[in-house]
């Protein structure tokens, strides 16, 4: 990249571009879990979630759901709307699996009645904790409406989403998305992968994401390929 670096995060880059309201998305191949405190590498990881964030992104659009992605420029780059990230990471589950199963003592698999929406901080030095509207409130995060937006949004994406990966036979167990502000319009922003996603094989229940690496189970490169083949196929 020759373009002016702007923000170093733990698994992306963001460059400058000649558009003041475009920049450029980088993936790299860093890995990250338990705030940072397990570093690593995942071959081809930033190809990959570029890949696979682009067609979900497209996908999300054909059905009304405008992001912050405008076209993937090369297999590791995709060129995007700048945003001004709303400090609120929306989660979406659908099973019970990590710290839902921890708070809730659910055993991990178990499928919830209906999906549950939750919201948390986004804040690395405070860990991104778990929070509610009062907080929101309190920290002025977001408006009531905006609130309701992003709760309305999240249920949105896990039905398009959830639809499709059915026919991909992958169950999508839970999800985090971000959202951002361009021109006072609230978009999806960030990524969706097997970084932010939690993806299990309808049959098996055979992890698909990074608790392959959060675990150390193994397999983490194949399971990347193998959520990009069958989206593509």
């Amino acid at each position: 990249m020759t373009s002016k670096l702007l923000y170093e995060g733990k698994a992306k880059q963001i460059f400058e571009t000649e558009h003041p309201y475009e920049v450029l998305v980088y993936f790299k191949d860093d890995a990250t879990a338990f705030d940072g405190q397990k570093k690593g590498q995942i071959h081809s990881k930033g190809i990959l979630n570029n890949a696979i964030s682009s067609f979900f992104f497209e996908l999300l659009d054909s059905r009304g759901v405008s992001s912050h992605y405008v076209k993937k420029v090369d297999e590791r780059t995709m060129l995007v709307k700048k945003l001004k990230i709303i400090q609120i990471e929306v989660v979406v589950r659908n099973i019970a699996a990590g710290s839902l199963s921890q708070r809730l003592g659910w055993p991990e698999g178990r499928v919830l009645p209906r999906p549950v929406v939750e919201f948390y901080y986004k804040d690395d030095a405070l860990g991104d904790p778990l929070i509610n509207e009062s907080h929101i409130d309190v920290l002025g995060l977001a408006s009531p409406e905006e609130v309701r937006y992003l709760f309305e949004q999240g249920l949105k994406i896990n039905s398009i989403l959830t639809g499709y990966l059915q026919t991909k036979k992958v169950k999508l167990v839970d999800f985090k998305l971000e959202f951002g502000k361009s021109d006072q319009v609230i978009l999806l922003g960030d990524e969706i992968s097997p970084d932010t996603c939690r993806f299990w094989d309808s049959d098996t229940n055979r992890k698909l994401d990074k608790d392959l690496f959060r675990r150390d189970l193994g397999g983490v490169e194949e399971a990347y390929q193998e959520i990009y083949d069958r989206l593509k196929s």
